[in-house]
């Protein structure tokens, strides 16, 4: 049987490898409804000069315009690291009822668990790691 949840997970692994080929943080994020991805994003705060435009921003604005609503009550967002606070405000702003992330962020205040049902710790080390390898890189 598929893990449904593992599997949305890789899809935004990819996205944060992408991200990570490109030299922006290593951050990918999903949107889903149902079993179906609507929404993708990576960061791409350099390549496009802005500061908004995290993979969860993208993400959310992807799955607005599939579905034509700024409402996305009934999905669930994947993310390679645990979102930051405007990232928080835009899911929440979206009605997301539900994250799934990878790796925690501990320089990142913690999701509110009122706010969202909250899954971690799917590929959490193979995220941590990317973005370790990232910051390590740069540092060189």
């Amino acid at each position: 049987m598929l893990d449904l949840d593992l599997f949305f997970m890789q899809e935004a692994m990819k996205l944060a490898k992408q991200a990570f080929d490109e030299d922006e943080v290593p951050i990918g994020a999903v949107v889903v409804q149902g079993d179906k991805i609507i929404g993708k994003g990576y960061n791409q705060v350099e390549k496009l000069n802005d500061p908004t435009a995290h993979a969860e921003i993208l993400a959310i604005t992807a799955a607005c315009n599939f579905l034509g609503s700024k409402y996305l009550d009934k999905c669930t967002l994947y993310v390679t690291l645990e979102p930051c606070m405007m990232c928080t405000g835009a899911i929440r702003e979206a009605q997301i009822p539900k994250i799934v992330y990878a790796a925690t962020d501990a320089s990142h205040r913690k999701l509110s668990p009122d706010l969202f049902e909250t899954k971690k710790g799917i590929l959490e080390a193979e995220a941590s790691k990317l973005i370790k390898d990232f910051f390590k890189r740069k540092r060189m």
